[in-house]
Formats: structure tokens, C-alpha cells, sequence
């Protein structure tokens, strides 16, 4: 079988004339001669009925002392509504169809309530059904334990349950699609001359993901770039072929030469607060005394610099007066600064390259634009900015690296 797995989010299912557009790429696909596994999200967002955050409001309206396992249960409703729904109408065409729960499609997770890891896929039934000349629907974002519960994969989980189904049944493809054509070199709403790409790499679209784009989720990524699995990630609403992420040497399926490009797009974080501690002439285990305070207290740490007389880093503002009384707590004075933003430059053609960090210094220096901090790996150039000129140096290092073009 030629296989392709197909993933369509809360807003390509949300409406009438939505749905309408799904059944035309599923009948697509189908004329293609392709066998269909069809991932499926809940319905919607926030405040329409069957959404992910509806239901969690719904439990924060009543008492809201439900547990991690029991919310999961109550979470994994808004799939099985959509994965049926998209079911009937189907069949109404004359398509024949078979929903399968995370859990039917051999989704087995750990037992970690909420953001569960998945620890193996057996698609036994995926394959059962597809031999049989069947659409498989799965509900994506979630699983299930080996005693049998109810797990969700977290935010994104329904882009994870695709890739590694994706991955396990050896799929051609998996499309992701979106209500935007495709990934973009900056968000649109920001940078007006933000362009499509037509093609990324597995770690270019990655760390995209980690430092603000939020088009697809990181490990749905990182699990499509392990099987070595391409992505297409299309527009629900349009029939262009959207962006394809691949291994680099996949880009000359797509077209002719190489790609000669330093830097592919411009991504941000926004709302986090830099925190900052020092000792003059340093101080034992430091570093150590403050990353295991911010473990223990399950605050999440980012953009690190150590030094053998400190430690500067960044946390999101809405943890940041916890991180701060915690390290009071344990003796140290640290110094904060609300209100940042990191701005990511990424890129594959970044490493070995001289001359990069003397065009975003040059580029953000021009607009007036002080940096805080900055920090950089193989593919990845961060820094970090008051809140006030985000969009500013957004605008400002796209134009330098001319992602316009």
C-alpha cells in the first residue's frame, strides 16, 4: 500500500464550509490511488462547544478539583466528536470509514497525565483497516497507558500522533494541515512582506517550532525527522502544495540547484523576563544551587549564559515572581528584568558562516535596539529585546536578511 497520513486541526473542522474543504483532500488523495490515515483534532477553539480549552473551562466552572487522569478522560472527548462527525460525512459520500480511538490505533504512552510521552505504536488495526479499502480516522493528542487509561500527548499532540503514525506505518507523507498556506519566513501579522517557503529542513523547521512559530509542533518534528518521514504543512483552505519540511537533500525534489540560503525565517518568544545572578568572585555549586531551585519548583528555564561568577537566563513572566522569591529563599539576591522578548534568527546555513552575528548586531544597532542577551547554536542565532521593540527587530532582521526575496 502507498500510505499517507493526513492531519487536520481544530479550525479545519470547526464549520460546514470547513468540513467541506477536508472532504475534498481526503477525495483527492483517495483518486490518487493513496491509502488514507486520517488524524483528526478537536473541534474549534475557546468557547465553541467541543474545543480542547471549552472543556477545560467547563471543569474550571465546576469545582475544578478533577485529577490529571480524569481530566485526560474528559479531554480526549473533543477527538472522538470530530472523528466521528468527519466519519458520517464520509460514509454520506459513499467513502467507507473506520474511527479508531488513540488507543485502537496502538498509541501506548506513559502514564505522565497530560503531556504523556509515547513509548511505542502498534498500528495492527491501522493496517487491518486500510487493507480492508477503509479511511482510518484516529483521534489524535492522545493514547493510552498499559493498564488501559485514557493519556493526552499535550499541547500539539494531535501534529505528534500524526508524524508517529506516520512513522510507524511507513506513510510516503504526512500532510498537516492548517489555516495558513504553509510556513512562512516571520509571522505574517508582524512582518507584512512575510513570504511562504517552499521547503525547510527537519532541524530549520524545528527550532522554528521551539522558539515561536507555532505552525507545528516540535516533537511531531522531530519524530517525522528520526523516520526520516517527509511533512507537508498545507493550507486546509487551498489546494497549493504548502511547505514541505525534508532532509536537505530532499530539497531538489522540489526544485532545481541548491538552495542558497544563510537564513530561512525569523521567529519570537515574547512575554519572559530575564533574570540575572552573581556573586562577586564567584560562589560554590552556584549554578547548580539555581537550576535545581527552578527544577524543584517546575519553572521552565531558557536562554542560559554561565559564567564562573553567575548565571543569566530567562523565564516566562508569568513565573517569574516565583522564580524570584525561590531564590531569595535560598540566600541569593537576583537581579530581574520583565518584559522581553527573544528573537530567533534561524537558518541551516548558519554554522561556519562569519559575518551573521555582525548583521543582526548591525541591522537591530541601526533601529536603535538595545541587546540584552544573546546566545547561539548550529542553526540558531537568539536575542534577546525589551518587549517595546520586538516587532521593531523583527522587521528590522527580516529586511536585513532580505526573507522578503
Amino acid at each position: 500500500m502507498r500510505i499517507m497520513v493526513q492531519k487536520f486541526g481544530g479550525t479545519s473542522l470547526s464549520t460546514v464550509q470547513a468540513r467541506e474543504h477536508v472532504l475534498r483532500h481526503i477525495k483527492r488523495e483517495l483518486e490518487a490511488g493513496l491509502s488514507l490515515v486520517v488524524v483528526v483534532s478537536a473541534m474549534g477553539r475557546r468557547g465553541e462547544p467541543y474545543a480542547t480549552d471549552t472543556l477545560l473551562d467547563w471543569t474550571a466552572q465546576n469545582g475544578n478539583a478533577i485529577s490529571a487522569r480524569e481530566r485526560d478522560l474528559l479531554l480526549c472527548c473533543g477527538e472522538i466528536i470530530s472523528a466521528t462527525t468527519l466519519s458520517s460525512l464520509l460514509e454520506h459520500e459513499g467513502i467507507s470509514t473506520t474511527v479508531l480511538t488513540g488507543a485502537q490505533a496502538g498509541f501506548v504512552t506513559d502514564d505522565n497525565f497530560g503531556n504523556a510521552r509515547i513509548l511505542d505504536v502498534r498500528p495492527v488495526r491501522v493496517l487491518e483497516q486500510l487493507e480492508q479499502g477503509r479511511v482510518v480516522i484516529v483521534t489524535g493528542f492522545q493514547g493510552q497507558t498499559e493498564n488501559g487509561d485514557f493519556t493526552t500527548l499535550g499541547r500539539g499532540g494531535s501534529d505528534t500522533s500524526a508524524t508517529a503514525l506516520g512513522a510507524a506505518l511507513r506513510a510516503e507523507m504526512v500532510d498537516i494541515y492548517t489555516d495558513v498556506n504553509g510556513i512562512l519566513t516571520a509571522d505574517p501579522r508582524i512582518v507584512e512582506d512575510a513570504r511562504p517557503l517552499t521547503v525547510v529542513s527537519y532541524a530549520e523547521i524545528c527550532n522554528m517550532a521551539h522558539h515561536g512559530a507555532k505552525v507545528i509542533h516540535p516533537r511531531a518534528v522531530e519524530i517525522a525527522m528520526q523516520a526520516q518521514i517527509p511533512v507537508r504543512v498545507r493550507s486546509t483552505f487551498a489546494d497549493s502544495e504548502g511547505t514541505l519540511v525534508t532532509h536537505p537533500e530532499g530539497f531538489q525534489d522540489v526544485q532545481t540547484g541548491i538552495i542558497d540560503r544563510y537564513v530561512t525565517g525569523i521567529a519570537y518568544v515574547s512575554n519572559v523576563t530575564q533574570i540575572a545572578v552573581e556573586v562577586p568572585g564567584g560562589a560554590d555549586r552556584l549554578q547548580l544551587k539555581v537550576f535545581k531551585t527552578m527544577a524543584e519548583n517546575s519553572i521552565s528555564v531558557d536562554f542560559i549564559n554561565v559564567t564562573p561568577s553567575g548565571v543569566v537566563y530567562t523565564v516566562f513572566d508569568s513565573d517569574s515572581e516565583k522564580a524570584i522569591q525561590v531564590l531569595q529563599e535560598i540566600g541569593l539576591k537576583p537581579q530581574s528584568l520583565s518584559g522581553c522578548a527573544k528573537v530567533s534568527v534561524i537558518g541551516g546555513g548558519i554554522n561556519g558562516v562569519p559575518g551573521i552575528m555582525a548583521r543582526i548586531v548591525e541591522s537591530l544597532t541601526l533601529a536603535d535596539i538595545q541587546i540584552l542577551q544573546s546566545a547561539d547554536s548550529n542553526t540558531t542565532i537568539w536575542v534577546l529585546v525589551k518587549k517595546e521593540d520586538m516587532v521593531q527587530a523583527l522587521r528590522a532582521l527580516h529586511a536585513s536578511f532580505e526573507l522578503h526575496l
